[in-house]
């Protein structure tokens, strides 16, 4: 199983430092646990952008990263190992172990948070915290500035306060080759799942059985679980873009949508294919599906630096657009009904979102000036059409009306071009029909 080093974590933070200003600090917490009802949990999942920074993957955890003119320091603040308490929640790292295993400077306990920031922030000039996404910390971090504000010396205390989302964005929407390689293996693991679910499902199985075989291949081959909630829809299900109940039945002549990816080390998959359950498509199908496929392969081979987002998704839509004129779907000219939208009738979200610790990754998607940046090596980016007629839509042709198509890779860009990560995952109408002989 691959898993990052602490000195992949510690080569981050050195990258970090290099974009973060002399007399500055960074503060991360980690996510905060979720009841779910009664004393139970939702299972934990650190922050990203805390994980991203030191693989650290405990609740009720914090870093601050501080840039003097001596360097960077890192300190983590952590539970403390509680013999009596991990009989019942499981073995901590603990302050020794952030120290030895983490690479952390200095650590301290979690409770000791509050204390540690008043001496440690007293000689910073400006803090970088995401305040709207961690309340308790910044009700925390405000208590913590109007008592050095109070002191002898009313300068002390970061002056200034500042989202850090495009200092670390910009840092994770660059994949080094040991992401890269996290990100082949979470395709690897997606495919078998997609594969066996094409290759089982059957009229008259439940979405949820699907649902299960999917979950139990991605934990069979190591993976933390699913990166999102996995959607499996049959047949006018697959209309609904976040279908997430997976409780009906399958019934002969449906597709079936699944939209589900692996989560390895963080880092996430995010594939949709469309088959037929009963493993041939109907001719209705295979058309509608001949047009996704095709606009999804153009929109692919538009991939290489330099290209945008923007760029991509307006030719996907052309490609859409095309098809549904040819289907009968849609009347006019080509440029008519680009221009009036009525596209979005069938297809009503975008082709791309950066991919990467989230599976919709951060990082911005166009320049501060406006246009639609241009892609770079090392970025990953999904790429997804779809066409959804809904089952009462009386202004399509009725053979057509039900069928929900998407079908979506993850594409690294490379120094040439791109590398379709999830390219083995079979998604031509022969190679999904071979699957069923």
């Amino acid at each position: 199983m691959l898993r990052l080093t602490p000195e992949i974590y510690a080569r981050r933070r050195q990258v970090l430092a290099e974009r973060l200003p002399v007399g500055a600090a960074l503060l991360v917490p980690t996510a905060p646990e979720v009841l779910r009802s009664g004393d139970s949990h939702y299972p934990f999942r650190p922050d990203s952008d805390f994980y991203y920074l030191t693989g650290f993957a405990e609740p009720g955890s914090a870093c601050l990263l501080k840039h003097s003119s001596q360097g960077l320091s890192f300190s983590l603040f952590v539970q403390a190992r509680d013999p009596e308490r991990e009989v019942w929640t499981g073995r901590r790292a603990g302050v020794e172990g952030a120290i030895e295993r983490f690479g952390a400077d200095q650590a301290f306990p979690i409770e000791e948070l509050a204390e540690q920031l008043h001496e440690q922030l007293a000689d910073v000039e400006s803090l970088y915290f995401a305040e709207h996404r961690h309340p308790s910390t910044s009700e925390l971090l405000k208590q913590v500035r109007e008592k050095l504000s109070r002191g002898r010396r009313a300068e002390l205390g970061p002056s200034a306060l500042h989202d850090p989302a495009d200092l670390l964005g910009e840092l994770r929407l660059h994949k080094q080759p040991e992401e890269i390689a996290l990100m082949r293996e979470g395709a690897r693991i997606t495919g078998e799942a997609h594969r066996l679910a094409m290759e089982q499902v059957r009229p008259g199985m439940f979405e949820y059985e699907i649902e299960a075989l999917l979950h139990y291949t991605f934990r069979r081959n190591g993976a933390w679980g699913w990166a999102y909630p996995s959607i499996v829809g049959a047949g006018e299900n697959a209309c609904i873009l976040h279908y997430v109940e997976n409780n009906c039945a399958f019934k002969e002549g449906d597709l079936m949508l699944i939209d589900a990816g692996a989560e390895i080390d963080g880092y996430a998959t995010d594939v949709t294919r469309t088959s037929p359950v009963s493993g041939r498509f109907s001719a209705a199908q295979r058309e509608l599906y001949e047009v996704v496929l095709d606009a999804q392969e153009e929109a692919i081979s538009a991939v290489r630096p330099g290209a945008s987002i923007d760029g991509i998704h307006e030719l996907t839509v052309r490609e859409l657009c095309r098809g549904l004129l040819e289907l009968g779907i849609l009347s006019g000219d080509l440029e008519q009904v680009m221009a009036d939208k009525s596209y979005r009738r069938y297809y009503m979200h975008r082709t791309s979102h950066w991919l990467g610790l989230d599976v919709h990754d951060v990082g911005r998607y166009h320049l501060r000036d406006g246009p639609s940046r241009p892609l770079t090596a090392g970025m990953v980016l999904t790429i997804e059409p779809g066409l959804y007629i809904a089952p009462d839509d009386e202004l399509a042709p009725a053979r057509f009306r039900g069928l929900g198509i998407r079908i979506e890779d993850d594409i690294l860009v490379t120094e040439v071009g791109h590398e379709n990560l999830t390219a083995a995952i079979p998604k031509s109408i022969s190679d999904i029909e071979a699957l069923r002989p």
